[in-house]
């Protein structure tokens, strides 16, 4: 009996090392993923690439009238017209003249009451800076003007900016 249990025991010994060369190395599995998780990698840097350059077609230029015709806030304009502005998303309106010489809209002024109501919507179509709390760009003649809500205080204005 003994002489069985220590043939039983060498060849169990000598077939461990067998039975383990049959099994496939977890290096493989790991490389595998690796290879898996490297080819994730590139394809969403890719999507990411190009979803920025459809941010970047998605952009305002005044120059390609195709990048701002189509868009809902500009589907009442129908041209420059003569002693008024456009606000796109609010229409025409008439050119106050006290108002509308360039040094009027200037940090430190104060927009007046009439233009406070005319928010930029997307401000990132237009390549604005997001407007920090408590603030919103409004359209006003022509130019993109940074306001504080509470009291109508420039803080940025961007002269011609549309």
């Amino acid at each position: 009996m003994k002489h069985l249990l220590y043939a039983a025991l060498a060849v169990t010994t000598a077939a461990a090392p067998m039975a383990a060369s049959a099994q496939p190395y977890g290096d493989h599995d790991r490389r595998d993923d690796r290879r898996e998780l490297r080819q994730d990698r590139r394809e969403l840097r890719h999507d990411r690439r190009e979803m920025r350059e459809d941010r970047r077609e998605l952009r305002y230029d005044r120059a390609h009238r195709d990048t701002w015709e189509h868009r809902p806030e500009w589907r009442t304009y129908r041209g420059a017209r003569q002693g008024y502005w456009y606000a796109p998303g609010y229409g025409y309106y008439r050119v106050n003249p006290g108002w509308h010489r360039g040094n009027y809209w200037r940090r430190g002024a104060y927009v007046p009451p009439p233009y406070r109501h005319l928010y930029v919507q997307d401000w990132g179509y237009y390549g604005l800076r997001a407007p920090p709390p408590g603030y919103r760009w409004v359209y006003a003649d022509g130019n993109f003007v940074l306001m504080a809500l509470a009291t109508g205080l420039i803080a940025d204005v961007i002269i011609n900016g549309y």
